[in-house]
């Protein structure tokens, strides 16, 4: 996926996420800042932080039952922050790739469980243990007085 996304993303101006959904890259908001915690000069003056915002609600790039999905998942914005690198174009590549990842496996749809009952022989089995462990358990205690 890291490769089609930057080469859609170049060519066509899109960010891939899935075979049906593919959003402008002009739909996504972008904030830079500085990295936090210690690293001298550059990190305090380097704005290499960078912050990509998508707004599901509004974006005309999703379907009805899409932003659905993914607004009962993520809420009205999905953020994604990067700081890992000291590039601010490598943070940037980086955070794509994870907005892709997250909105893909906010639109994947989940079967639904089908409830079944344990067999006979499991049910066996598990009683079975049950009984060995407390005997087990029995046994650890303070001998009798007779004894």
């Amino acid at each position: 996926m890291h490769e089609d996304s930057r080469a859609d993303e170049v060519g066509g101006e899109r960010l891939v996420v899935n075979r049906t959904c593919a959003i402008p890259l002009a739909e996504i908001e972008w904030r830079f800042g500085p990295s936090g915690g210690p690293g001298g000069q550059h990190a305090n003056r380097a704005h290499t932080r960078a912050e990509a915002r998508f707004a599901i609600g509004t974006s005309a790039a999703l379907t009805g039952t899409q932003r659905e999905r993914l607004l009962a998942r993520f809420g009205p914005v999905l953020t994604v922050i990067v700081d890992e690198t000291r590039s601010q174009s490598r943070n940037r590549s980086i955070a794509l790739d994870r907005l892709a990842a997250r909105l893909a496996s906010g639109l994947v749809v989940e079967r639904p469980r089908r409830a079944t009952r344990p067999s006979k022989a499991s049910t066996a089995r598990r009683l079975d243990a049950k009984r060995r462990r407390g005997e087990t358990k029995r046994g650890r205690g303070r001998p009798d007085a007779h004894d």
